[in-house]
């Protein structure tokens, strides 16, 4: 049973609507969409700050379980999802750093009945779970494994950062029995965490539009001096120049879910130019509208912080924007 949230209402709607099913094919009761279509959803998302288990229980879970392609789990866990009725945490990193780990330190002994033991960091939505998926190394190497968070040696911690709209834990597993999933271990998580990035890269850019559009709405109404603070030349370029980062964010993020959609070539590197990009015009944006603001946007009661803080945790969710930027290299040779 789904432990009780304030986003229940709303789970409850998104379920209904079909929008929890998206990436859920229709044999198992979803509507067998792509990335474009999630990439629409998120943005909106990302327009109102959601903070329920959007991007870990119908993006990145529904992306693990399709690439780890084992039939049992699709079978019990998919119709499930779309109807609303289970959420999924995926647990793989561990230490300071928020990508998976080569060899993860945490181990997964035996075969036949696996015991996990170790501890994962930065585990997006893990308090309100009714399954865990678990990246733990095993004596074939890597692998993924079903936990359930409610079983015997999980401990569940909610972690305290700067944006409360992300629930982010630790989870620590003292031989907690598991079931292996699939057989592609590593390299399922990191198709998942790619495919799941083009979702984490539509919030950014629709919450980036959003603080324009509050920092562009305030400017024309906030008189001083006689006039709108927006005909001030300043006021005007740091307008401009949210325009400018937000909507490049908005191309960046539709670009590559519809090349992802394709297979283009080039996918890899475009995504992790388009990480790095959107986490930095989302943090720009985020601190700019708090600027044209003045002194109300510093207050805790106004909505504008909201956003700076969600930029600053996306900006790290699923690596650095510098992490993402190497790799950007390594993709096209450099």
């Amino acid at each position: 049973m789904t432990k009780r949230s304030p986003d229940d209402d709303v789970w409850s709607e998104l379920a209904a609507m079909g929008l929890l099913g998206l990436l859920v094919p229709e044999q198992y009761g979803g509507a067998g969409a792509g990335l474009v279509e999630v990439g629409v959803v998120a943005e909106e998302l990302g327009r109102v700050l959601y903070a329920g288990p959007y991007l870990s229980t119908a993006v990145l879970a529904v992306n693990l379980l399709l690439a780890a392609a084992d039939p049992a789990q699709c079978e019990a866990v998919l119709p499930s999802i779309a109807a609303g009725r289970t959420r999924v945490a995926v647990a793989f990193a561990e230490g300071t750093s928020t990508r998976p780990p080569g060899t993860p330190a945490t181990t997964a002994r035996g075969a036949a009945a696996p015991l996990i033991s170790g501890e994962k960091r930065f585990v997006l939505d893990a308090d309100t779970a009714d399954l865990l998926y678990v990246l733990a190394d095993a004596e074939d190497g890597p692998g993924i494994f079903a936990v359930d968070p409610a079983g015997p040696g999980v401990v569940v911690e909610p972690l305290t950062s700067i944006d409360t709209s992300r629930r982010l834990c630790v989870v620590r597993l003292s031989d907690a029995p598991a079931t292996p999933v699939g057989s592609a271990g590593g390299t399922a998580l990191t198709n998942a965490l790619d495919r799941s990035a083009v979702a984490l890269l539509g919030e950014q850019a629709g919450a980036a539009r959003f603080a324009m559009e509050m920092a562009r709405d305030y400017a024309k109404t906030r008189y001083q001096f006689g006039r709108a603070i927006g005909s001030f030349q300043a006021v005007k370029h740091m307008c401009a120049d949210m325009l400018l980062e937000a909507e490049s964010a908005v191309s960046a993020a539709r670009h590559v879910a519809a090349a992802g959609t394709d297979d283009a070539a080039g996918w890899a590197a475009d995504l992790a130019l388009a990480q790095a990009y959107c986490s930095d015009a989302f943090v720009f944006v985020g601190a700019t509208n708090i600027q044209v603001h003045g002194g109300i946007g510093f207050t805790w009661e106004h909505p504008a912080h909201r956003y700076l803080r969600r930029a600053r945790s996306d900006a790290h969710l699923f690596g650095s924007p510098s992490w993402h930027r190497e790799r950007y290299l390594q993709e096209i040779g450099t």
